[in-house]
């Protein structure tokens, strides 16, 4: 029996490298029980096939080793069902995501509005390009750049920015990594991951205010 939440190992050293156990079975095993994060990290999110076109045999007995050795929690879920997942610190120093998985849960949940291409997601230093509504729990909008005008339509630009290295607030940080381009999704962010205790005076947040977000993922670069 493994220890909790930790998934059971299916293959033995001989079997991973054996011919004869398909790329696509360790893919499925490890996007069944790893985090969103560490997929990322060893680019394993998206089509099964598509991820299975591109990755190294080597390379997924790699990941599937690290999986286990970090002991990272099963994860077995929805993606939407975020308030369960590990995710990375952001540190100056680069973290490695399973060196952090005792960080504590997110504090932040995500629910898919529109779905992605479930191919392309982003990596952190990507520039990503997103049309966004913030609200509090009431529902006053306190900021968005989705116009209503036609006229303001048309001279509109998706904010942009790096994702990943704290250019934006940290719960949007970390939900962008796990959508995928075209994506559209409500996050509830806690304040822990927005504005915290001191809130942001200047566009009317309240200190401790768990915010809201309609985000949509338009692009990436």
């Amino acid at each position: 029996m493994a220890a909790s939440g930790e998934p059971e190992r299916p293959w033995s050293p001989e079997q991973l490298q054996s011919e004869e156990l398909p790329k696509k079975d360790i893919i499925k095993f490890l996007q069944e029980h790893a985090t969103d994060s560490f997929l990322t990290e060893h680019k394993l999110l998206g089509n099964i096939k598509n991820v299975a076109k591109t990755a190294k045999k080597e390379h997924l007995v790699t990941a599937y080793n690290k999986l286990f050795q970090s002991k990272v929690r099963a994860r077995g879920r929805k993606l939407s069902d975020m308030k369960d997942l590990k995710v990375t610190d952001d540190k100056p120093k680069e973290t490695k995501p399973e060196e952090s998985v005792d960080e504590g849960p997110p504090k932040y949940t995500k629910s898919i509005l529109k779905k992605g291409d479930k191919t392309n997601f982003p990596k952190k230093g990507d520039t990503v390009h997103c049309w966004y509504t913030g609200t509090l729990e009431d529902g006053t909008v306190f900021d968005s750049n989705i116009q209503t005008s036609s006229k303001k339509k048309k001279a509109a630009k998706p904010l942009s920015f790096k994702v990943g290295v704290g250019k934006v607030i940290r719960g949007w940080d970390e939900a962008l990594l796990t959508m995928s381009k075209g994506e559209k999704a409500k996050l509830e962010i806690q304040p822990e991951w927005a504005y915290g205790k001191k809130g942001q005076p200047d566009a009317k947040i309240p200190p401790n205010a768990k915010l809201l977000f309609e985000v949509e993922l338009v692009d990436i670069e």
